[in-house]
């Protein structure tokens, strides 16, 4: 039987890692289930409590950050402790991990959506889209329903699976899911939304910051793909968003990889307040509009880089124990 705590700690990380993703993508096919369900509805009742409108803006923010750390410390030590007592490691870390990556349902609800378009059946597809982005879908056309969910594709792969990989292979199980709770304290407070602009700046800047470096390793590796179509010229409309903190670079060169326009103008509604229009960054704007086998060709060009990826830390693994094992 191989022992599997004779691998070198890279190693060890990537079959638990490969081993989640094939035991998620396996259950994922049967069933979408999201087991932080619960945390959302802690998150949502937490700032019904301390995000008062009464409070001035830099007490919201300062509660909000307060929120944070009185929420991700105690479940951090309490998984901690955990660690110590459980025997059996592996099933540890899968466990964590399993939690700490996002929903395998991308690819079905992309699917169903362009289904959809296809047929006309763009209420169907409003309704499909809905759960999976902050912006209101009701007004979209097929166009803005097919930019709307070519840019989800891209920044829930980023935030819920490349991000949290990464974080589990560079530091640990415990980092990837205090990230991950994190994202969704992002996703609850949103600061696009009215009600959560100061409460939920803390969140949102720890996000960034946290993902910057996996998400231009990602972007790098997109721009790689751009090779023979005209890289340079990529790299070039890019790079003044690549020291910034947020995903702008990445959904540029996927713009531009795939030649249509992204971002521009989206409608954010948190219920207690009127529906507002903010304008976003717009990418590639001389191109075309996107259309619904967009999705599709974002899909494949967002999995290429994810085997990629993969590929590239499998072959840097078998040469450590390569190396390791002939000296």
């Amino acid at each position: 039987m191989t022992d599997f705590t004779a691998l070198s700690p890279f190693s060890y990380q990537l079959l638990i890692l490969l081993t989640v993703i094939l035991v998620k993508a396996l259950v994922s096919h049967f069933i979408i289930h999201e087991p932080l369900r619960a945390f959302q509805f802690y998150c949502d009742k937490l700032s019904n409590k301390v995000n008062k409108s009464q409070n001035s803006p830099k007490q919201r923010a300062i509660a909000g950050l307060v929120a944070i750390v009185i929420t991700l410390v105690p479940i951090a030590i309490i998984l901690w402790m955990f660690e110590i007592l459980v025997e059996v490691n592996f099933l540890w870390q899968a466990l964590l991990l399993y939690v700490a990556l996002g929903s395998f349902g991308i690819k079905q609800t992309s699917n169903i959506i362009v289904q959809a378009l296809t047929t006309k059946q763009n209420h169907l597809a409003k309704q499909t889209l809905k759960p999976w982005v902050l912006r209101e879908t009701e007004p979209l056309s097929s166009v803005g329903l097919s930019k709307a969910t070519i840019e989800m594709q891209l920044l829930r792969t980023l935030q819920h699976g490349y991000t949290v990989a990464l974080i589990f292979m560079l530091v640990g199980p415990l980092s990837a899911i205090c990230f991950r709770l994190l994202i969704e304290m992002h996703y609850c407070w949103n600061s696009k939304l009215i009600k959560y602009r100061h409460f939920g700046l803390y969140s949102k800047h720890l996000v960034n910051l946290i993902q910057w470096l996996p998400v231009r390793i990602f972007s790098l590796l997109l721009l790689l793909m751009s090779i023979g179509k005209n890289a340079t010229l990529i790299w070039r409309l890019s790079r003044p968003y690549f020291f910034k903190l947020h995903n702008s670079i990445a959904l540029s060169l996927l713009a531009l990889n795939l030649a249509i326009k992204l971002g521009g103008v989206a409608m954010y509604n948190d219920l207690q307040h009127p529906k507002e229009k903010l304008r976003k960054i717009s990418f590639n704007d001389l191109a075309r509009q996107p259309q619904t086998n967009d999705i599709i060709r974002a899909h494949k060009i967002i999995h290429g880089i994810i085997y990629i990826s993969l590929f590239f830390m499998i072959s840097l693994a078998a040469a450590i124990e390569f190396i390791a094992a002939n000296s």
